[in-house]
């Protein structure tokens, strides 16, 4: 007998939650249950080394039917667990969630009512941001700068709390992509996207599992992935310091004869050859970043490793 599709798969990667899962799992069955419509859960352990794989196991054996489990040989980042989900799930919307339950699930439901008015992408972006004024207003910064350089527009792309149609998701996963950042991906290929204010709380328990780094490597991947601008405005620049560095060396030559040698501008001379060389270190790390992506692509390694799947059969 052929098993039903679901109506909805929710989409949850996890990487040492243990403190948050329990309440996480019952509030989210409690608000998909009172929306009578058919689901499924599934979660990826992104090589969490805490109790998160033996709590979700746990979660299969009380719920066979409506929660799967993908457990990672490693720690392969968020957005590449929530593509191994993406291409086990079966249902018509797929909504992304975090499991640190700063975004509530019973805000799901928001989601679907927009999906149900036509919409194939439904964003959102947190009311009151629960977060440290640095993580905000660096977010604020990075949200700025990428409306700028892409064709992308979000009002908040940090949060995970979106909805997807299967077509949108088949699209993500048929595009194979290794360094990617999903809501950003499923924006060029939606043709009706909206978004939605969504209510956001403090973290209940644990810690961020994104560090600084962690955030810039994230956001270097989304603006070098989506946009050539910063390449582009880095050889405008490059054409306008060649321009002044010109007329310097005239202005230099022509002060030479008419002057005399220079001696008291030589740490002068000095700070804008440090100037120049900084440029062009910038210059050749933004064009290793590029160099990078297409090296990942053609290396044909696997994006990530599955250990096991635990579902029902």
């Amino acid at each position: 007998m052929k098993e039903k599709t679901p109506y909805v798969s929710v989409v949850i990667p996890v990487y040492n939650e243990e403190g948050n899962l329990k309440n996480l799992i019952d509030r989210l069955i409690k608000s998909l249950d009172s929306l009578k419509k058919s689901y499924e859960i599934i979660f990826t352990n992104d090589g969490s080394q805490d109790r998160s794989l033996e709590m979700l196991s746990a979660f299969h054996k009380a719920h066979p039917d409506k929660v799967k489990v993908i457990d990672f040989q490693g720690n392969f980042g968020q957005h590449m667990a929530i593509i191994a989900a993406f291409e086990i799930s079966r249902g018509d919307v797929v909504v992304t969630l975090d499991a640190d339950l700063q975004n509530p699930p019973e805000e799901i439901g928001k989601l679907l009512s927009k999906i149900e008015e036509g919409y194939d992408c439904v964003g959102s972006y947190r009311d009151h941001r629960q977060d440290t004024l640095f993580r905000t207003y660096v977010s604020k910064f990075v949200n700025f700068v990428r409306e700028r350089i892409t064709d992308i527009h979000m009002r908040d792309q940090g949060c995970m709390l979106r909805a997807y149609k299967k077509s949108i998701v088949d699209q993500i996963v048929a595009s194979e992509e290794r360094s990617t950042f999903i809501p950003a991906l499923a924006y060029k290929f939606s043709s009706n996207p909206t978004e939605i204010e969504v209510h956001h709380d403090a973290r209940a328990a644990g810690t961020s599992k994104y560090n600084l780094y962690k955030l810039i490597r994230l956001n270097f991947d989304l603006i070098t992935g989506f946009s050539l601008v910063p390449l582009q405005l880095f050889t405008l620049f490059g054409m306008v310091v060649s321009f002044l560095s010109a007329l310097l060396v005239v202005y230099m030559v022509v002060r030479r004869l008419l002057v005399g040698p220079e001696v008291e501008g030589v740490f002068t001379l000095f700070a804008i050859l440090f100037f120049l060389i900084s440029v062009v270190i910038v210059g050749i790390g933004l064009v290793g970043e590029y160099l990078g992506r297409i090296f990942q692509a053609i290396s044909h390694r696997p994006r990530f490793v599955v250990k096991k799947i635990i579902e029902t059969k």
